[in-house]
């Protein structure tokens, strides 16, 4: 008799709600399969980093889970409500996808703060104008939010005024505005001067311990193996290895992961 195959980290029963969950996710782009089949969990509370070289389907991923990107085939779950997907991969429902997307807070590469707009109305935007919140609970969430990533006194300031770590610890504030699920990071340092990078992910440090969702691509690997409660490197569109920051960073299996590590210590 044959022993039975080991359990995976997604076959385990989750000890929290889950916020995110990804089944078997594909996306092409023409003849080029980026992603080839790419299965992740997030539950309430937990920090996944996804680490991985130039060209392993990282950024992808995380723009399928909002849908930034429509995936070729696969399963996305959010807050338990799966996205119901046309057999193209299409989604069959624009409402249900906007709201997905509200529950979700995006920050990418390159801030994306509207320019001719102030750093207030960047926060109060979506809110007032999509969400519905009264413009004096908006404006006062907002500037709570301001405080707490250092910017209060940058309220009515606009972008092109503020340093590339300012800006991003704005858009990280513009994100929670919306009061998301959960959060993803896409890179959020890698646009920055070294010296501004430490500003940015003390705010990411602060909203892990906190308690906060959220999926990050990142290429630093100090930072992940600190703060991700589950950390995926993929490889190629495939989850090469994944689990415990101890064990990946600790104790790679893989020999592509060793050999990946090695190149960005």
């Amino acid at each position: 008799m044959g022993q039975a195959a080991p359990q995976t980290f997604l076959d385990l029963p989750p000890a929290r709600p889950e916020a995110i969950r990804i089944d078997g996710l594909r996306k092409s782009f023409g003849t080029i399969e980026v992603l080839r089949g790419v299965s992740l969990r997030a539950c309430e509370g937990d920090v996944v980093a996804i680490i991985g070289g130039s060209g392993s389907g990282k950024s992808t991923l995380l723009r399928c889970i909002n849908f930034l990107e429509t995936p070729t085939s696969g399963r996305i779950v959010i807050g338990g409500e799966e996205i119901v997907l046309r057999p193209d991969g299409t989604p069959a429902s624009r409402r249900q996808i906007e709201q997905a997307r509200r529950r979700l807070g995006m920050v990418f590469q390159q801030f994306n703060l509207w320019t001719h707009k102030t750093i207030l109305e960047n926060l109060t935007e979506v809110p007032v104008h999509v969400l519905g919140v009264p413009r004096a609970e908006a404006v006062a969430r907002a500037m709570a939010l301001l405080a707490r990533v250092g910017l209060a006194e940058k309220a009515e300031a606009y972008p092109a005024f503020l340093s590339g770590g300012q800006q991003q610890r704005a858009a990280i504030a513009r994100a929670l505005a919306i009061d998301p699920r959960a959060m993803l990071f896409d890179e959020p340092t890698s646009a920055l001067d070294p010296e501004l990078v430490g500003e940015v992910l003390n705010v990411i440090r602060d909203l892990a311990a906190e308690g906060r969702t959220m999926i990050l691509v990142t290429h630093e690997m100090k930072f992940a193996r600190e703060v991700a409660s589950h950390v995926i490197y993929l490889h190629n569109g495939l989850i090469e290895e994944q689990g415990p920051p101890a064990d990946l960073f600790g104790a790679p299996r893989s020999d592509r992961l060793k050999q990946f590590l090695k190149s960005v210590s």
